[in-house]
């Protein structure tokens, strides 16, 4: 390397500007800081970007995915499939409600998962499948959904919710995907339910939280739905902290026995003025992922097509994958980089991998493609508050990086 001078380059950092920090502010100086009014502004908003009529803030995309699947009521005895390229949240929460994890490997040379084997994986007790908006990129749902509806008469409903849909229930886990647009629908009007995440590191953050909608079409009652996630995210109260404000309103029931996971006016202040900048931020992510993509693919890296004539992702991760390398030499070149100031990541390791879900009966040899994706990809540096100079770095040390370890195994 013939630089100097060491960066210190982070992989995600928040963009967090004065405008968030006065909001913070307000809301602490307005003396109500937990769920109140700007959390319902915040789902109002939301909804809106989106083009749902409702929306549910909660603490995390994790509480979205697993109170829709309660509330739907998949539990023990059926099964939930999902890919086995994706972080531990997709599958952990199925393990929650006591369900059965079904992974599914990916499709060759692709993030997503094979849609051939997703429709082998579909049983009768098949209640849902849960597919991954991976690095902001909206999936096939096209063909999800007609792999559904060529299963659909293996589908056994169990409660009058689930007879509304009469067919496994696709709900997206689209904690990168806030944004993301295909064939002239935005993310959220697609799968029947969306689950979004707005965590420190994501595009759009409330320092940590989550959001779920659903569709318009799906005949479903908006303000019983909305009901119900407010009645599993706050302890089953019948009433919540705002409503027992008002005279004389103390008195609460407690439904069932249920969960505390609701997002909080202080957090919801962040993610207001987060979603004002936001198409700003996508802008400048998608310029610098076009500069990555214009320095690096014509060396034959390769990477996943953020952009496309009828779909524009969040462009949440820049996946990089070096052909003729494997974990030895990935992991090389990642601590080399960070040798250099520059934080990379990798998305993801596959699920079968971990210890867990080796405990639960998963092999990582029954999911070839997702190992081969996952044994050459470096996630790259990628946020709004880079600058030219430092992407210009980036570059510059990625390059010299992969080429002394590609040179080296030809010299083996």
């Amino acid at each position: 390397m013939t630089d100097t001078i060491v960066r210190n380059i982070s992989f995600s950092p928040p963009n967090i500007t004065d405008a968030e920090i006065e909001e913070v502010i307000r809301t602490l100086k307005s003396g109500w800081i937990t769920t109140g009014p700007k959390t319902k502004e915040f789902e109002r908003q939301i909804a809106k970007y989106i083009g749902t009529n409702k929306a549910v803030c909660l603490n995390s995309a994790t509480s979205a995915m697993e109170l829709t699947l309660r509330i739907l009521g998949v539990g023990p005895g059926d099964e939930v499939i999902t890919s086995a390229y994706t972080y531990t949240a997709t599958a952990s929460i199925i393990d929650h409600i006591g369900a059965k994890i079904i992974l599914v490997d990916t499709a060759p040379g692709s993030f997503e998962m094979d849609y051939l084997k997703l429709a082998d994986a579909i049983t009768e007790n098949t209640k849902a499948i849960i597919p991954v908006d991976l690095a902001g990129k909206m999936c096939d749902y096209e063909t999800l959904f007609k792999v559904v509806e060529s299963k659909k008469e293996l589908f056994r409903a169990s409660n009058e919710l689930q007879k509304i849909f009469n067919r496994v229930i696709v709900m997206a886990d689209a904690a990168h995907a806030f944004g993301a647009e295909r064939k002239g629908l935005r993310c959220g009007q697609v799968a029947d339910f969306t689950c979004f995440s707005f965590h420190a590191v994501k595009n759009l953050t409330t320092a940590e939280g989550g959001a779920v909608v659903w569709r318009n079409d799906l005949g479903l009652d908006d303000e019983w739905l909305y009901k119900q996630y407010m009645l599993f995210s706050l302890h089953g109260q019948s009433k919540d902290a705002l409503a027992k404000t008002q005279k004389g309103a103390w008195e609460y029931d407690i439904i069932y026995p249920a969960y505390k996971c609701n997002m909080t006016d202080v957090m919801a202040g962040i993610g207001l003025i987060q979603l004002k900048r936001y198409k700003d931020q996508l802008e400048r992510r998608k310029e610098i992922i076009e500069i990555y993509d214009k320095e690096l693919l014509p060396l034959g890296i390769k990477s996943l097509q953020h952009y496309g004539e009828n779909f524009s992702s969040a462009g949440h991760l820049y996946l990089a994958r070096i052909p003729g390398i494997g974990e030895v030499e990935r992991n090389e070149i990642i601590y080399l980089m960070a040798e250099a100031g520059i934080t990379c990541n990798v998305h993801y390791k596959p699920l079968p991998m971990f210890t867990a879900y080796k405990d639960l009966g998963f092999c990582i040899d029954d999911y070839p493609n997702a190992f081969n994706m996952y044994e050459n990809e470096i996630s790259l540096p990628l946020h709004t508050l880079l600058n030219p100079d430092e992407l210009e770095y980036i570059i510059k040390h990625f390059k010299e990086t992969v080429s002394s370890v590609t040179n080296n195994i030809s010299k083996r």
